[in-house]
């Protein structure tokens, strides 16, 4: 559902140009490698330092429009900024900011807030996608000696060039530059920006996603696409050799208490014996290690097999947050084919700090409201074409979404599995979940997929917003007891119809401004300022306290039926479709709070994700044989669910990682300190 901008970037970036001549700029946004146009962005400045945007973005039928007024003080800080437009889902924008006579105040519909200014900082502001702001904080981090920019609220923004390169277009030239900012969000941001005293934003590339590039150059996309990918392995590669510590030799775990996870239950102490990536044996704990190179002692300690996020659309940068969370398995689904590819190659030459991934084929129709990723067809003969490269490619599943034609969706299933592939999805539009269960799919994507089945007529387009406001206004009054509810539910345990609810994303539908993201608010303290702040940004329109109480009931519905479909022997797995890692940990206490035990929720996020990834033959559980993908934890989540955030050491692909250690390197605060660490026995 999220095709996410790098963190950080959708809640800063917003506007600018210098205040001391008339400019104007005008971008153009771009999907799928640079050939489908998305929307634009128009920049002006007037000779009296006024300067205004009009921003829209439109991807898979939804995307915020707003625009923007603000002026630049001599000292290159933004001095007045306003901003009215709504956001992706439609919740209305209203934010100002001002500074005069030394002190500074803000204003959006989720915060207020002042403070008497000792030097001067840029505002970051809450609610904009625009790159008008990144030629100002460019300019201003220019004129630092340090070339670091304080901000408002808080926080330090860095940048560092790593690229120059000259383009042409027929006699014009211009010489561009990659420049990285550090500072805000989990990761760092890239952008491309014109020399000379003038300098401004040239191009935002997004890899695999989205390119926003200066009018007139759409056809450097792609070359600008391929530099940066290149730049950023550099960076990715450095990231990985630093994070990642080598297991040499034969290692015993001492001493852990381990999750078996096919029945849901810690057993007794035990040693666990890792050689050259996987579990050489598990015996009692204090056994005998004839031969051992290493020492980790787990002192007691709950041990789990790694988790699996079913719902990723994972990029480079993702994969120390999924680590550090202890998922060391992620099933994308959906993503730019060739992107992936490329992360695949990279993770298995070692170059990717990445959790191994499994991935789904995306699988889309073709229209104005399709997704941007995987391939796009219009007929049973480009479907079964898609399908094939996917097969050829080692992809276990097909996801199929929206858009998809319902004509020859039985047919796309049936080929689908006659070349030994599952099919999930969204569910077509102009279709129910049980149309689609019924024409072959074996797993159902998202609660709402599998609640607007009650919701739906047979001319409700569920490639708009309808999708979210339809169950966050009609949910609220199903009656799970009734015939139509209790008949689906048996349907789909007949089928055995696998859902992947991703509950967490979809807690947007119940929030406020003002109001923590509800899965956020046990992690949200430990994350960087800008994510807190965004955090508190509701992004459904929500214009009063009653609606605000019925979309609430909807999603406490939500949650309802998700441990409604466990009690009945649907079988669920456990994704995000949301921030990495973090999520995932929330998604399992959503399980908690439907009524499941926190065993029960484990189960899912491990067994339950290797059953249906067909890699449960070397992942899923602690055995002989199989991949070492270990988590040592603090405290005990199969007590207390909110302890599966504690974790102290992660052990995957021949190394093991401490996620204090990626924590601080992000600018998160830790949720446990130091590591178990490892001993050498070398004589």
């Amino acid at each position: 559902m999220n095709k996410r901008l790098p963190l950080g970037l959708a809640c800063i970036f917003a506007l600018t140009l210098s205040a001391h001549a008339a400019e104007s700029s005008r971008y153009t946004l771009l999907l799928d490698n640079g050939t489908r146009v998305a929307g634009q962005e128009i920049d002006q400045t007037r000779d009296n330092g006024l300067s205004t945007i009009h921003y829209v973005f439109k991807d898979n039928g939804r995307g915020p429009e707003f625009d923007e007024e603000y002026r630049i003080a001599a000292d290159g800080m933004l001095s007045d900024y306003k901003i009215k437009g709504h956001t992706t889902f439609g919740s209305l924008i209203n934010e100002r900011f001002s500074r005069k006579a030394g002190k500074a105040e803000w204003r959006s519909d989720s915060e207020k807030g002042s403070t008497t200014l000792v030097a001067a900082a840029m505002y970051v502001p809450l609610n904009s996608n625009s790159l008008g702001i990144v030629t100002a904080f460019f300019r201003a981090m220019q004129r630092q000696p340090d070339k670091a920019l304080p901000l408002l609220p808080g926080g330090e923004l860095r940048m560092r060039a790593i690229q120059t390169l000259e383009l042409r277009r027929g006699n014009e030239a211009r010489r561009v530059q990659l420049v990285v900012f550090t500072g805000l969000g989990l990761q760092p941001s890239f952008f491309w920006f014109t020399t000379g005293p003038e300098a401004k934003t040239f191009a935002l590339v997004v890899p695999g996603y989205l390119t926003a590039i200066e009018d007139g150059w759409q056809d450097q996309a792609t070359h600008l696409i391929e530099q940066q990918k290149s730049a950023e392995a550099a960076q990715l590669k450095e990231m990985a050799a630093t994070l990642r510590h080598p297991l040499k030799g034969l290692t015993v775990i001492r001493n852990a208490r381990i999750f078996d996870s096919q029945l849901a239950r810690v057993g007794a102490p035990s040693d666990v014996y890792v050689l050259r990536g996987r579990i050489a044996a598990v015996l009692p704990a204090g056994s005998p290690a004839e031969g051992a190179d290493n020492e980790i002692n787990a002192s007691g300690r709950v041990v789990l097999p790694g988790l699996f996020d079913m719902h990723a659309h994972t990029a480079r940068w993702d994969g120390s947050v999924h680590l550090a969370a202890g998922v060391t398995s992620v099933r994308d689904m959906g993503n730019d084919n060739e992107t992936l590819q490329q992360m695949l190659d990279e993770t298995a030459r070692g170059e990717l700090l990445e959790p191994q991934i499994v991935p789904a084929g995306f699988l889309e129709g073709e229209g104005e409201n399709s997704a941007s990723q995987g391939f796009h067809v219009h007929d049973l003969q480009g479907a079964e074409k898609a399908i094939d490269w996917y097969a050829e490619h080692g992809y276990p599943q097909l996801k199929i979404y929206n858009s998809f034609p319902k004509q020859f969706l039985r047919d796309t299933t049936a080929y689908a599995h006659s070349r030994g592939m599952r099919v999930s999805g969204h569910i077509p539009v102009f279709l129910r979940a049980q149309d689609a269960v019924e024409q072959g799919y074996d797993e159902i994507q998202h609660i709402n997929q599998v609640l607007l089945n009650f919701l739906v007529t047979p001319t409700t387009d569920t490639r708009s917003l309808d999708r979210f406001y339809l169950p966050a206004e009609k949910v609220a009054d199903l009656d799970f007891d009734s015939k139509p509810v209790q008949d689906f539910i048996a349907f789909l345990k007949q089928h055995n119809t696998v859902i992947d609810p991703t509950l967490s994303t979809f807690a947007f539908i119940a929030q406020r401004h003002g109001e923590v993201l509800a899965p956020y608010a046990e992690f949200v303290e430990h994350m960087p300022l800008d994510i807190q702040r965004s955090t508190r940004v509701a992004q459904m329109k929500i214009p009063d306290a009653k609606t605000a109480a019925r979309y609430r009931k909807s999603f406490d519905k939500m949650v309802e039926f998700v441990g409604r479909m466990y009690k009945a022997g649907i079988p669920l797995v456990a994704g995000t479709d949301d921030i990495p890692g973090f999520v995932l940990h929330s998604e399992l206490e959503g399980y908690v709070k439907a009524g499941l035990t926190p065993v029960q929720a484990l189960q899912i996020a491990t067994w339950n994700g290797a059953l249906y990834t067909r890699t449960l033959n070397e992942r899923g559980s602690i055995a002989p044989g199989k991949l070492a993908d270990l988590l040592i934890m603090e405290g005990d989540p199969t007590v207390n669910i909110a302890d599966i955030r504690k974790v102290n050491m992660v052990i995957t692909q021949g190394h093991w990682l401490s996620p204090t250690e990626i924590y601080r390197r992000l600018g998160v605060k830790p949720f446990v300190q130091g590591s178990v660490g490892v001993r050498s026995l070398a004589k």
